[in-house]
């Protein structure tokens, strides 16, 4: 004895997933994950060089060389760059990703999403890139330019400034895996 299923009334939806639904809802699941890991990169780099400082002292303790991220303003960039990013995954990103896991066809917030994720990256790779470039001449120096590398007396400070970049390039990582999560998402929907 089969039974007729109930037709639906204004309103309601089927409860099944199509194979298409249940891989978007993977992807969104795996987009919100992403974004988690994100959200640790930026705030663990733009606190690790925010915090960042050291004092040698000079023959006597009334003459000392001190070394802060804010001495330098491309670290004072990186910081900033870092908390932006930071706070738009917070505030803007992490809500439009759980509603993605709840409400599965969302196109438009997803293409909106896709280009704020794009500006993001390009402000992320910036302060990155540019930090990356002074902790460089931190490390080695430039002899054509008579710069010395300082780290070998600010071993602390250099150590931290390196330890920040990982978290910012891990953040970059998580940015471009999560625009192609997000472009196979709308392929989907």
């Amino acid at each position: 004895m089969k039974t007729e299923p109930k037709p639906l009334e204004a309103g309601e939806t089927s409860k099944r997933l199509t194979p298409t639904q249940g891989v978007t809802r993977g992807l969104s699941i795996v987009d919100l994950i992403l974004r988690i890991i994100a959200v640790i990169g930026t705030l663990g780099s733009a606190v690790a060089m925010g915090t960042t400082n050291e004092t040698l002292p000079f023959f006597t303790q009334f003459v000392q060389f001190s070394a802060q991220y804010n001495d330098l303003p491309t670290f004072t960039f990186f910081v900033i760059a870092n908390s932006i990013v930071c706070g738009y995954l917070v505030v803007i990103s992490l809500p439009l990703s759980i509603f993605h896991i709840i409400r599965r066809a969302a196109i438009n917030s997803r293409i909106i999403l896709v280009i704020f994720d794009t500006v993001m990256l390009a402000l992320l790779t910036a302060g990155a890139s540019a930090a990356t470039a002074i902790v460089y001449l931190a490390h080695n120096g430039n002899a054509s330019a008579n710069w010395v590398a300082i780290c070998q007396q600010f071993n602390s400070f250099c150590e931290r400034t390196s330890g920040s970049l990982i978290g910012s390039f891990g953040g970059v990582l998580m940015f471009m895996l999560l625009i192609i999560t997000s472009a196979v998402a709308i392929s989907r929907c």
